[in-house]
């Protein structure tokens, strides 16, 4: 970094920072998750609204690599954190509705999406039909989350069948979105595919035979040293398991960038075997140091870049056209789709509906999704641009639509509804008020 280029870089983060901030803590204030203001912000900052001149004075070209690189890392830290929210554990079971709710929410998007890239295809692909289809099929079908989990919570819904259904579909749906991104990104990468992507499935499994019992260890030693409460060098002990999961999950990240595919893969599955429970394990630590620095600053960082590429002003009539159609596939396979299934496992009307309106979040995962697909090229600038406006869309449609569907009662606010299964020969009922 040269003397001209730190303060520019230094401003700019200043300038992330705050109105990220700031319109995040707007978009809580009216109902939305923060991740709509934050990526409203990015889009603010972009050439939307100042201009591609403009842009180009606040964010310099000669900075803006330096910006993608810390906001690689906190994508990275993002991705590590999204991992562990994800309990392998429940691909072992789940009740019929999480069966059915899962399978249809899953199957009907990435039908839809498939179908969607293929029309649009001749007219925004530049890279291989397939890629793009495949592509375009995930983008369709991932939920975010992260932000999922912050819905359900401040909604009162986190002990609630509905809340523990939406979770468990999101996760096994997140899963299996992760694994076809992969598949899309070997895809689009054809001509640079060798031998290594055949050490993919090895690597897997030695993360989880190899690097899961090391990691328990460590996880069991930190919360001895909690236990213990030493004066002497328990601050110490907590930075060095912080030191081993960071130098963990780069080095992971790095493998499956080595390995032909993206680095967030590699960061993704690090979290994912990460051991789980126990006050203040390993897990619990790198939690409690990972997400303010990611949250406030690298991410937000993230999300400016992803919005400095969104250009609205430009689109004319056929866009127009083109938005309200993956706007409607977005909406409708999520939905229906969950609906659908939530109907089949014994869900009432509302409570299905509910479901699939949880479900259709995707907020900073599809941002996630999204910037790969730029980088690859299976996007072109207008394409990116429409999808980053459906993934805000689709995520601050989700509150208004739960306050219609989901009426609070009492003064704790939590949200009363009770999703009665199919009696045997009858027709499901529904309980709510």
């Amino acid at each position: 970094m040269t003397s001209s280029q730190a303060p520019f870089l230094l401003l700019d983060l200043a300038l992330i920072l705050g109105l990220a901030r700031v319109l995040g803590l707007g978009a809580r204030a009216l109902g939305q998750p923060a991740v709509v203001g934050e990526i409203l912000a990015g889009i603010l900052l972009g050439p939307t609204l100042l201009g591609a001149r403009f842009a180009g004075t606040l964010f310099p070209a000669e900075v803006r690599p330096l910006l993608s690189a810390l906001a690689g890392v906190g994508l990275a830290l993002f991705m590590f954190a999204v991992g562990t929210e994800i309990d392998l554990g429940i691909l072992r079971g789940g009740s019929r509705v999480t069966l059915w709710a899962t399978t249809f929410s899953t199957l009907l998007p990435l039908a839809l999406g498939a179908a969607l890239a293929c029309v649009l295809a001749g007219a925004h692909h530049q890279s291989p039909r397939a890629g793009l289809v495949l592509f375009f099929a995930v983008a369709m079908a991932v939920t975010a989350f992260p932000v999922l989990a912050r819905i359900i919570a401040d909604r009162g819904l986190t002990r609630s069948q509905l809340g523990a259904t939406a979770l468990t579909c999101a996760a096994i749906t997140d899963l299996l979105a992760w694994i076809l991104l992969a598949v899309a990104v070997a895809v689009a990468t054809g001509q640079h595919l060798d031998w290594r992507l055949a050490l993919l499935v090895p690597y897997v499994a030695l993360m989880i035979a190899v690097g899961r019992p090391l990691l328990r260890r460590a996880s069991e030693a930190s919360r001895r040293e909690k236990a213990q409460g030493t004066e002497s060098g328990g601050s110490g002990e907590s930075r060095n398991f912080l030191a081993l999961v960071l130098v963990g999950l780069l080095l992971s990240a790095a493998c499956t960038e080595w390995l032909g595919l993206h680095y967030i893969f590699g960061a993704f599955l690090f979290g994912a075997i990460m051991p789980r429970g126990g006050d203040g394990g390993l897990r619990d630590i790198a939690l409690q140091r990972i997400e303010p620095l990611c949250g406030l600053l690298l991410l937000p960082a993230y999300f400016v870049l992803a919005g400095l590429k969104v250009d609205l002003s430009r689109l004319d009539a056929a866009d127009i056209g083109t938005l309200a159609a993956i706007l409607v596939v977005a909406v409708a396979g999520k939905v229906l789709g969950a609906y659908l299934g939530a109907r089949l496992g014994g869900y009432g009307s509302r409570p299905a509906y509910a479901l699939g309106v949880l479900l259709n979040t995707r907020g900073v995962t599809e941002l996630v999704v999204l910037g790969v697909g730029l980088e690859l090229g299976l996007l072109d600038g207008t394409l990116y641009s429409l999808m980053v406006v459906m993934a805000v869309t689709t995520t601050a449609l989700v509150g208004p639509l739960l306050n219609r569907m989901l009426p609070t009662a009492g003064k704790s606010g939590t949200t009363v509804v009770q999703c009665a299964p199919v009696a045997p020969g009858g027709a499901a009922r529904e309980e709510s008020r």
